[in-house]
């Protein structure tokens, strides 16, 4: 069971943490467990309205581009205080003709820092669920003997009619990957992203009592840029203001 520490998530600009990547972050040993997820996939398919779905069980649809940010958060699994660490990240895409993806040194070292991995792609848009194969590729090159714990999510679940990846070629590419596969709405479905989120924390959660921080020694990671609190709740200001302007004109 997977618990909030702090139950004012309506209330959570006083609440909500945007951190950034320590230099040298801690291993998952540490008496205070700390799990780290990164969120990835092609852009303009829903990567941070999960993650801000997910931790504050809030939607914001429109969001400036994406140069990675750090989300922190307490939570309770199974009895025990986590701390959670999602670091959402730029876009990855294919190279011209090719099968290789194209990404930026901050997403190779969020990989290596990374304990668990969400894989998000867009049932609307063909090429975002393409790139994810490539990526797990990329993945095993920086990991080659590790496991690597992976949500597959498949995302805009609403928009049925725009389809084009069906879900059982959703779930085939999660089982091939060995991996976990949700088709969610973050528009519409917060308790599916809040579900789908659980369990890969659960999972990583009970499977880091064999640590292994071979992965982290040695590792200098620069900071990413996180936006600032105020930035946040001004999005979300925006965004209310413009539904309440629809609403009027309606």
């Amino acid at each position: 069971m997977l618990l909030i520490a702090e139950d004012t998530m309506s209330q959570y600009s006083t609440n909500f943490l945007l951190l950034p990547i320590p230099e040298y972050p801690a291993l998952d040993c540490a008496p205070n467990k700390i799990i780290k997820l990164v969120v990835l996939g092609g852009s303009s398919v829903g990567k941070t309205a999960l993650v801000v779905r997910f931790l504050t069980k809030r939607f914001i649809g429109d969001y400036e581009a994406n140069t990675g940010a750090l989300y922190s958060r307490k939570f309770t699994i199974d009895g025990e205080q986590i701390s959670l660490q999602v670091q959402d990240t730029p876009f990855v895409s294919l190279e011209d003709d090719t099968d290789s993806i194209c990404c930026q040194e901050q997403i190779n070292r969020s990989i290596y820092w990374a304990d668990g991995f969400v894989f998000v792609y867009s049932i609307t848009d063909y090429e975002s669920f393409r790139v994810l194969r490539p990526l797990h590729q990329h993945i095993r090159r920086i990991h080659p003997n590790a496991n690597i714990p992976l949500l597959l999510m498949a995302n805009k679940g609403d928009l049925l009619r725009a389809r084009q990846v069906s879900s059982k070629e959703g779930l085939q590419l999660a089982t091939e990957l060995g991996g976990t596969y949700c088709e969610v709405s973050a528009r519409e479905n917060c308790e599916g992203v809040h579900e789908a989120f659980q369990q890969l924390c659960q999972e990583l959660s009970r499977s880091s009592g064999s640590c292994n921080g071979e992965k982290r020694r040695g590792l200098h990671l620069v900071r990413p840029k996180s936006p600032n609190m105020q930035d946040l709740k001004r999005r979300l200001k925006q965004a209310l203001t413009s539904k309440g302007k629809s609403a009027t004109t309606l």
